[in-house]
C-alpha cells in the first residue's frame, strides 16, 4: 500500500491539539454534521458502546442526506461489529470496509501482525483529524480508571490535500476498486486549498513496502538536532538501538530529554519491556516520568520550540516495523507551546519520576539480560522484514457479515431453500 507521497513540509496550515475523547468526539460530530460532500475514516478500533453508536447515527444521517462515507477498519482491532451495526451503515449507503478480516481457531485471532493501526479522518477533503485515540468509550475520563490518556489534532490547510489523497489511494489499493473509483482518486489529485495558518506541517506514514522506516527516521532527526529539550510520551516504548542512541546521545550533550512512559499499563508487558531500558537511559542522563493517572494511550513529541508530531505510531517493534502507521509532524511555535504546557502538566499532576536509586542493582542475570535485550533491539528491523508480508486485503463488512451467517446456520438441508 503507498505511503504517502513525497514527505515535504507543506506551509499555511492552523493545528490544534485535541485532548482525550472530551474533546476528540464532540468537534468530530460537529465536523462530520455539516459535512457537504465526502467523510472518510480509518480506524484501528471501533467498538459498539456509546461512542461507537453516536458515530454511527452521524455517519448515517450524513450518508442520507447525500454525502459519502467511506470507513475502514481494522480485522483484528475491530473483530465484533455486529450485523445489526453493520448493515444499518451500509443500507443507509455508508462503505465500511475490514482491512484484512481473519479467521479464528479455538476463539484466538490470528491476524496479529501487520494491522492497520493508523487513526485517521478526512471531511470534504477540507479538514482532517489524526492521532491516536480509536472509536471506543475507553477514550472518555467517564469510562473509570482504565480510561485512556491521548491526544489527536485538527488541521485546516494544504496539507489536508496530501492526507486527502492517501486516504483515497488506500481504500483504492485495499479494495482493488472499479474505474469510477481511481477517476474520483485521480479527480482529487490537483485539489488546492487556501493557506489557513501559520504552521508546517508535514504527513508521515509507515508501511511495509515503500516507507518502512519513515517514522523512526523522522524522529531521529529531530532528537539528533535537539538543542533545548525533548519530551516524548509514548504508550509503549520499546524502540529500536538507533533511537535509543539518538536519545542517549542528547542527554549527554546537554538536552533536557524527558520520557513519559506508562506506570499504569493497560497491559502489564508494557511496563515490564520499558523497565528494562531504564538503566541505559537515565545513566545517560534521560528522565523518566511514569503516567500513574490510568493508561496513557498517546503518542506525541516534541523537540526545542518548534517541532512536534502526534499520531498513531507507537516506539515499539509491532508501529516501527510492522503496523501501518500515520503521524503529522508540526512545524509551529504556537502548537509547540500548547503541547509542552499539557505534557508539562502531566507530570506535575500525574507522574512518578523514576530515579536511578529505585532501580534494582546490577546483577549476572541482568547484565545477560540487557546483553540479549541490546542485540535484539538492534537487530529486530531486519528480523521484522523476514516475517509474512501479504498483500493487504479489503472486504466490504457486509460481506463478512454474510459469511458467519452462513457459518451459523450451515449448509442448506436437501429440498429446503436458505432465506
Amino acid at each position: 500500500m503507498n505511503g504517502s507521497s513525497r514527505q515535504r513540509w507543506v506551509p499555511g496550515n492552523r493545528v490544534e491539539l485535541l485532548e482525550n475523547g472530551e474533546q476528540f468526539f464532540p468537534r468530530l460530530v460537529e465536523c462530520i454534521a455539516q459535512a457537504r460532500r465526502e467523510v472518510i475514516i480509518e480506524t484501528f478500533i471501533l467498538l459498539e458502546d456509546p461512542v461507537g453508536e453516536q458515530l454511527r447515527q452521524v455517519l448515517i444521517e450524513a450518508a442520507q442526506r447525500g454525502v459519502r462515507v467511506d470507513i475502514m477498519v481494522d480485522g483484528f482491532g475491530s473483530p465484533d461489529l455486529s450485523a445489526d451495526y453493520v448493515l444499518s451503515l451500509t443500507r443507509a449507503g455508508v462503505k465500511l470496509r475490514v482491512f484484512d478480516p481473519g479467521t479464528r481457531l479455538m476463539g484466538q485471532r490470528l491476524n496479529l501482525i501487520r494491522r492497520m493501526h493508523r487513526k485517521i479522518v478526512v471531511i470534504d477533503g477540507e479538514r482532517a483529524f489524526v492521532g491516536g485515540i480509536n472509536f471506543s468509550a475507553d477514550q472518555l475520563q467517564s469510562f473509570g480508571p482504565m480510561a485512556k490518556q491521548d491526544y489527536a489534532v485538527e488541521v485546516v490547510g494544504p496539507v489536508v490535500t496530501q492526507i486527502h489523497r492517501f486516504v483515497l489511494r488506500a481504500i483504492a489499493v485495499g479494495a482493488k476498486a472499479p474505474a469510477w473509483f481511481r477517476r474520483r482518486v485521480r479527480a482529487a489529485e490537483p485539489a488546492a486549498i487556501a493557506p489557513a495558518g501559520g504552521a508546517d506541517v508535514m504527513f508521515v506514514s509507515r508501511d511495509n513496502r515503500r516507507h518502512p522506516e519513515d517514522i523512526e527516521r523522522h524522529y531521529r532527526a529531530a532528537i539528533r538536532s535537539a538543542r533545548q529539550r525533548i519530551v516524548i510520551a509514548n504508550a509503549y516504548f520499546f524502540p529500536g538501538y538507533r533511537l535509543i542512541k539518538e536519545m542517549r546521545r542528547a542527554a549527554r550533550r546537554g538536552v533536557d530529554v524527558r520520557l513519559i512512559l506508562q506506570g499504569m499499563p493497560d497491559m502489564p508487558i508494557v511496563k515490564t519491556a520499558a523497565s528494562m531500558l531504564y538503566h541505559h537511559l537515565l545513566h545517560a542522563g534521560v528522565q523518566i516520568y511514569e503516567y500513574c493517572d490510568r493508561p496513557l494511550h498517546g503518542k506525541v513529541a516534541l523537540v526545542d520550540g518548534r517541532w512536534s508530531t502526534v499520531g498513531s505510531s507507537n516506539l515499539d517493534p509491532l508501529s516501527l516495523s510492522l503496523n501501518l502507521e500515520a503521524n503529522v509532524i508540526v512545524r509551529d511555535e504556537g502548537f509547540n507551546r500548547v503541547l509542552a504546557e499539557r505534557l508539562d502538566q502531566l507530570v506535575r499532576d500525574a507522574c512518578k519520576k523514576i530515579d536511578p536509586a529505585d532501580l534494582s542493582e546490577w546483577s549476572g542475570w541482568r547484565l545477560v539480560r540487557s546483553f540479549f535485550i541490546f542485540h535484539f533491539l538492534r537487530w529486530y528491523p531486519r528480523w521484522a522484514g523476514w516475517l509474512p508480508r501479504h498483500a493487504p486485503r479489503l472486504l466490504p463488512a457486509e460481506t463478512l457479515v454474510s459469511q458467519d451467517k452462513d457459518q451459523a446456520t450451515g449448509p442448506a438441508a436437501p429440498g429446503t431453500q436458505t432465506p
